[in-house]
């Protein structure tokens, strides 16, 4: 009996090569009819016998290809029609957009053989893709998904990618940015001077140049990156001297699995995220045979390693003796992500010896994005390349909600239905060209996405720059989210929790409902409201942001404020080169000049970190807290220092007076770092796992779930053994693995609790 029906497929179905797919699966059981791109997804109208629709209909939803990702498909009866042939049509390009956007994905195998290969006409072509791999949400002017609508419209196919593209067999059946030597983009050398040079390879004479210790600029897919050989010190020493980069981490790429082995252990969980079409950076650990230069990660235990993922990298190693990059994103500190011409000669003047350009354009850059495994879950550092603009699932309608995140590591969230769109990461409001960054990218998704304002979600903190941008779009609300509940929700969101939970939020610094500087806190509630259980005890920040970068004062601070006499003693001993500063700090907290109040984790981190002589002033964010991380031994049995919990208006009080005393002592009397490191860190455990247990105590009935959130948790001394801790006392524990805990998940947590406010106002 000859059927026809009506297809709907929603999700990440454009730019993956669904199309072909679904032309394949017509082929195959012999069915007629047409398929589309619209702006709600892909429409298929098939005519057939109703056991082949059947079969297709179990195809479509089992066997779409890997970089798809169905979110419904809706079936419906329709007229038939008559077809005799199965036809790819012209995209729809009218109606509400419903699209997932595409991401960019790493090359595929399939690619890398033929560009390997002496015999395709593909041979060492740097810019192959078919669709299963190759650029996409860095290249599109426009949805949905076409060739026309790229940055690869201005290049006209050859005959040869022309009978690709056309042919419903071919692996690159519409494929929008096919292209092949003949009529594709190209690579072009250029020296410090922004001057083309006229050489017969630009990719040889590039591998030349880095073999001799050169830094190139190179072009990728999301924008350009500092490279140099990773094993040669006088060329790491000289890009960190002209990029003023001191001690942060560089990030390497390794030609393979196997020269990652040279240096790094890896897990099978590591290697899997190495090797996935996302290819992110990885936080991996050195081993003891590690071979790079020292200036690569001075100090630290771990290095951040990716794999080849662009076709122009893989090129750049299968001819080199060089098998290890540095690999740094380009941009100057602070700035966004250079991308274009325009700008990089002029930004990269004085840093880079040779620049190796391609006239692909990029439209929206995008960085690396970064992970780590921590209690063998996936925890993101940075969520970008590869994972963003793919929207997180909700289940609840959250249309018209746009969340403009915090100041720091900040993304914008934006609802569409029941999905979450988070935006790139975009890094710290400090600037002119990181605003007009943020708001490139944000009026891009808003277009694509096509949603009424309705609702628009800021931080209350009065200072924050996101706060200016959303007063530049016309909403119907808006709605301010307390920082820290924003981490909350976050959490719980992505943990699909919907009743009240505890939250432990260990964070750097939030504006808290008193005005003082939170970031220590332990939570009780759900989207809508909640109550704050407990928090570290305030101490000072003289000189406020000049104390965050100079750990050493908020050290000081603390041990003054919290110490008395004794603290001031203390302080002179553990930094007696700041004699004369600290009677200035001890002045501005006697008279309460320029002092702001704060309980922060990050800061608490920090002042450790100082007195320990690890860091005394931060040359990049969280600095001093990483070093002291990395000196934790997680197997050492150690006991923690003395604290206290105390009571003050109905709120449990952390007072680590008596540990910063203890620690105090130990750094003078020369206690190895890792023991004081070690002994800290249990503390802080010990602590919070006592609170949680009063709480438990005092309110029985409550529920025992705990979501854990804040940039703190990227520490895996905390996570991993607070978890444990929490677990082994009948807590359910829920941990970030889909959005970073840091405040690149904020936009994600406010546009939830701006939800259920939204919700409750209407129920009213």
């Amino acid at each position: 009996m000859i059927a026809a029906k009506r297809i709907s497929v929603r999700g990440r179905v454009q730019g993956v090569g669904f199309r072909p797919f679904v032309f394949g699966l017509a082929d195959r059981y012999k069915l007629f009819g047409s398929v589309q791109n619209n702006m709600d997804g892909v429409k298929i109208h098939l005519e057939g016998e109703e056991k082949k629709l059947h079969s297709f209909l179990h195809d479509l939803e089992h066997k779409a290809p890997r970089l798809s990702k169905i979110d419904k498909i809706i079936v419906a009866e329709a007229e038939i029609v008559g077809f005799t042939t199965f036809s790819i049509i012209k995209s729809e390009r009218s109606g509400a957009s419903m699209l997932v956007i595409p991401i960019d994905s790493a090359v595929c195998d399939d690619c890398l053989t033929e560009m390997r290969n002496p015999r395709d006409f593909r041979y060492r072509y740097p810019f192959i893709n078919c669709t299963q791999c190759g650029p996409r949400y860095t290249i599109i002017r426009e949805l949905p998904y076409d060739r026309p609508y790229t940055t690869m419209g201005s290049f006209k196919m050859c005959p040869d990618c022309q009978a690709e593209y056309e042919n419903p067999l071919n692996r690159r059946h519409h494929a929008q940015p096919i292209a092949c030597p003949k009529c594709g983009p190209d690579i072009f050398l250029y020296d410090a001077n922004g001057v083309a040079l006229e050489v017969s390879d630009s990719l040889r004479e590039t591998i030349r140049l880095l073999e001799l210790g050169k830094i190139i600029a190179i072009k990728g897919i999301g924008g350009y990156h500092l490279a140099c050989d990773a094993r040669n010190e006088e060329a790491v020493q000289l890009l960190r001297l002209r990029k003023n980069r001191k001690v942060r981490p560089l990030a390497v790429m390794a030609a393979s699995l196997n020269e990652v082995k040279n240096f790094a252990e890896l897990s099978c969980q590591e290697t899997d995220i190495l090797l996935s079409p996302e290819s992110p950076i990885v936080i991996v650990k050195k081993n003891q045979t590690y071979d790079l230069a020292d200036g690569i990660a001075p100090g630290m235990n771990t290095i951040g390693v990716m794999l080849p993922y662009a076709p122009l990298h893989h090129l750049l190693f299968d001819e080199s003796e060089v098998k290890c990059l540095v690999m740094t994103s380009a941009n100057p500190s602070g700035l966004p992500m250079i991308y274009n011409e325009e700008t990089v000669f002029h930004y990269l003047q004085g840093i880079a010896d040779f620049y190796l350009i391609h006239n692909r354009e990029i439209l929206h850059p995008v960085d690396d994005s970064v992970v780590q495994l921590n209690n063998k879950n996936q925890d993101f550092l940075r969520r970008s390349r590869g994972y963003v603009p793919d929207p997180l699932p909700i289940n609840k309608n959250v249309t018209g909600i746009v969340a403009f995140g915090g100041q720091q590591k900040t993304t914008f969230s934006i609802g569409r239905n029941e999905q979450i769109f988070i935006g790139p990461h975009i890094g710290d409001l400090e600037n002119i060209e990181t605003i007009n960054h943020y708001k490139h990218e944000l009026n891009h998704i808003l277009k694509w996405v096509d949603i009424p304002k309705t609702t628009a979600v800021i931080d209350t903190h009065p200072g924050y720059l996101s706060r200016e941008i959303a007063r530049d779009y016309k909403f119907n609300e808006v709605i301010e989210v307390q920082h820290h509940h924003a981490h909350m929700a976050a959490c719980m969101a992505e943990n699909e929790l919907e009743e009240e939970c505890y939250g432990i939020i260990l964070d750097g610094t939030g504006y808290g409902i008193d005005g003082h500087i939170w970031g220590f806190e332990i939570l009780y509630g759900d989207y809508k409201s909640f109550e704050r259980q407990g928090h570290l005890r305030y101490t000072p920040l003289p000189g406020g942001e000049k104390a965050i970068k100079e750990p050493w004062r908020n050290a000081s601070a603390m041990l003054i404020s919290l110490l008395g006499d004794n603290g001031i003693t203390y302080a002179k001993q553990l930094f007696p080169e700041k004699l004369s500063d600290l009677t200035v700090i001890q002045t501005m907290l006697q008279k309460n000049i320029n002092t702001i109040q704060a309980g922060t984790c990050g800061r608490l981190f920090d002042a450790v970190s100082a007195m320990a002589g690890l860091c005394h002033v931060s040359t990049y964010d969280g600095e001093a807290a990483i070093k002291l991380s990395e000196s934790t031994e997680f197997t050492a049995e150690v006991s923690p220092y003395s604290f206290e919990i105390n009571r003050a208006n109905s709120l449990f009080d952390f007072d680590f007076s008596k540990m910063l005393q203890e620690i105090a002592e130990d750094v003078i009397v020369g206690t190895a770092i890792e023991e004081i490191s070690t002994r800290f860190h249990e503390t802080i455990v010990r602590a919070i796992v006592s609170v949680m247990l009063e709480l438990k105590r005092k309110f029985p009935t409550r529920p025992n779930r705990v979501v854990m959130s804040g940039g703190s948790f990227h520490n895996r001394y905390l996570r991993e053994k607070l978890s444990k801790e929490l677990l082994t006392n009948d807590f359910t524990v829920y941990n970030h693995q889909k959005v970073p805990c840091n405040d690149g998940g904020l936009s994600y947590g406010q546009l939830l609790v701006a939800s259920a406010i939204r919700e409750g106002a209407a129920c009213v």
